[in-house]
């Protein structure tokens, strides 16, 4: 399958892209809407000039969001577990 070329604008440069299918190009064309809004949000609020202490800012958000994105999933698993547990265990008790 032959990749697509695409290009891709983040804090006003262009970065040429091959992805390999249509739902790659979209996710890339979102994540740059994300980046570049951010960026944008952080110079609106903070007296920023410098692109990489901007584009650093919004690298710690997206990865302190995803960071926090799997701490959560993993509580939620051992709560599950633990659920899943106290079922089994009531399931056993009512069936002795």
């Amino acid at each position: 399958m032959d990749k697509l070329k695409i290009n891709i604008v983040i804090a006003g440069r262009t970065y040429p892209l091959s992805v390999n299918n249509i739902k790659e190009e979209e996710g890339m064309r979102k994540a740059a809407l994300a980046i570049n809004t951010l960026i944008s949000r952080f110079e609106q609020n903070y007296a920023v000039s410098d692109k990489q202490d901007v584009l650093a800012m919004c690298a710690l958000q997206f990865a302190s969001k995803l960071e926090i994105s799997s701490l959560q999933k993993d509580t939620e698993q051992v709560e599950t577990i633990n659920k899943i547990k106290e079922l089994t265990q009531l399931v056993q008790t009512h069936l002795k």
